[in-house]
């Protein structure tokens, strides 16, 4: 019976997989039909009532558009400002004047201000805002969705300030500062290595790194050992934030002592009188006004500054939507949320930029009719995934494989983890899901269960790559949705990489601890 539930419950997983690999259906399209087939599954199969499936649904719609649509849509409303207003212009020549180099680039924006807006923001905003950037200045934007897509993988779990880690605790019990820990040890080596893929992916193979290898080694330990000393020392709110300031600030060092003259074949395109002009003080705060409000707005407003934070917290919405028993509470930050402030923050940069009110309108109504699909494709995802946790569909699949691996279990830990992580496209949804059994399980094998959090947190992560959540987030970035089908086939290898990776630094830590 165990067996039989487990091939219904994964039914949805195998239905997205083919209909996004193989059948190279749009996303909206295989996830509507993936919430179809599980409500179907749920009602008939598991016998959860109509009400309950309805009410589940309308739960993951409201839990999708607020807060993850509403930072998604934030952050493109940001990016399309900035090229309105023609700042994006300016960056470009900024950065240029950094590095024309497409492999340094991918390096401070898709690595290192990438991983600082998941660690501030999450919600996608680590793969919207740098892929559209780095499109934007002449980099392949197929390419660097893959890249930004792989680079979001380990700062995961330490994504919204240590958000995903903090809930696992509440979830299980397990201490913050051994799950910050154990956390930093377990993803040490896929931190490590995660830039020098992101070169290979950037620059079409491992000769890429040649002529990048000692800029790409100074991010990848700049990044990895800070984030590793904050972890151990502090706990999950600043691993990613303080190794992503690090990381590009010794990147652009890095790359001015190492990479004066770049190979040609790697070098984005900027005109001559573009690349002889040099920008005021004043005209370069323009041009980063919006990031640079987003960043202090952030972090103003984070648990690291509690007098701003817990005087705008209280403005929030509490509601039990789903009918059944073991409903979860939908809380509606109406100010203290991340996508709220990238939106005020974009505002305000965008009256610095010279944007009109009459500009702003029209550049969120076209930001909203463009992304549609990537809305509707999210509530979706979002939908499923309450149904099959409400019904009992994921908890059937991993039980079969807590039973089918006994004692080699911590060698998928990490894969039930990225089985959340696909599904939700939430490292802190994972945790909710199967925090509990990884503990549960870790316990009745005699091992550590900050160990088990660890491994669970990092598998949400790399099922993060594959998440049709965070795949459509990155084909509306470079304003190519409906490739969603592609990007999975091309980031799936990566995936594979990844959680085999993982699952054996996992077993081979239990070994030692």
């Amino acid at each position: 019976m165990l067996f039989l539930k487990f091939l219904m419950a994964i039914l949805p997983i195998l239905w997205l997989i083919i209909a996004l690999s193989k059948l190279k259906m749009p996303g909206y399209k295989a996830c509507s039909i993936a919430l179809c087939i599980t409500m179907f599954l749920a009602i008939f199969f598991w016998k959860l009532s109509v009400i309950n499936t309805v009410t589940g649904v309308f739960e993951g719609i409201l839990n999708a558009l607020w807060p993850i649509c509403l930072v998604i849509v934030a952050a493109l409303f940001t990016y399309n400002l900035i090229l309105r207003t023609g700042a994006m212009d300016s960056i470009k020549q900024m950065l240029a004047e950094v590095s024309i180099d497409k492999r340094v680039l991918i390096l401070i924006i898709g690595w290192g201000f990438g991983n600082f807006m998941e660690g501030m923001a999450g919600f996608g905003t680590a793969v919207a805002i740098p892929a559209s950037m780095l499109a934007a200045i002449g980099l392949n934007p197929f390419a660097t969705v893959i890249a930004c897509l792989v680079a979001n993988t380990t700062p995961t779990a330490f994504g919204s300030v240590g958000i995903p880690l903090v809930t696992f605790s509440a979830v299980t019990g397990v201490s913050t500062t051994d799950l910050a820990a154990n956390t930093a040890v377990i993803e040490g080596l896929l931190c490590f290595i995660t830039p020098f893929i992101m070169v290979c992916i950037i620059g079409g193979g491992i000769k890429a790194l040649k002529g990048s290898f000692i800029v790409t080694l100074v991010s990848a330990i700049s990044f990895t050992v800070p984030a590793y000393i904050m972890a151990t020392t502090v706990g999950p709110e600043l691993p990613n934030i303080v190794g992503s300031i690090c990381s590009m600030v010794f990147t652009i060092i890095a790359a001015k002592v190492f990479n004066k003259k770049p190979q040609e074949e790697y070098c984005i395109k900027v005109s001559e009188e573009k690349e002889k002009a040099s920008l005021s003080f004043g005209k370069a705060v323009q041009a980063w006004c919006p990031f640079i409000l987003i960043f202090v707005m952030l972090i103003s407003t984070s648990t690291l500054f509690p007098p701003i934070h817990d005087v705008i917290a209280v403005f929030k919405t509490s509601v039990k939507v789903y009918a059944g028993q073991g409903a979860n509470t939908l809380n509606f930050s109406w100010i203290n949320t991340p996508g709220v402030i990238i939106f005020v923050a974009a505002v305000i940069g965008g009256f610095v930029q010279g944007a009109k009110v009459s500009m702003i309108f029209d550049v969120l109504l076209s930001t909203l009719k463009a992304n549609w699909k990537t809305i509707a494709t999210i509530c979706a995802v979002m939908s499923t995934a309450k149904i099959m946790a409400y019904s009992g569909m994921i908890s059937d699949i991993a039980s079969l494989l807590v039973v089918v691996t006994g004692g080699a279990y911590p060698l998928i830990s990490p894969l039930i983890g990225s089985i959340g992580g696909f599904v939700t496209g939430s490292g802190t949804s994972t945790s909710v899901l199967f925090g509990g059994l990884q503990v549960e399980t870790a316990q009745n094998l005699g091992l550590s269960g900050a160990w088990m959090g660890a491994a669970n947190t990092m598998g949400a992560g790399i099922g993060k790559m594959i998440s049709p959540q965070s795949i459509a987030i990155g084909a509306s970035a470079i304003g190519a949705t409906g490739s969603e089908s592609k990007i999975l086939r091309t980031v799936f290898k990566y995936f594979i990489c990844y959680i085999v990776i993982a699952g054996i630094v996992c077993f081979l830590g239990t070994l030692w601890l």
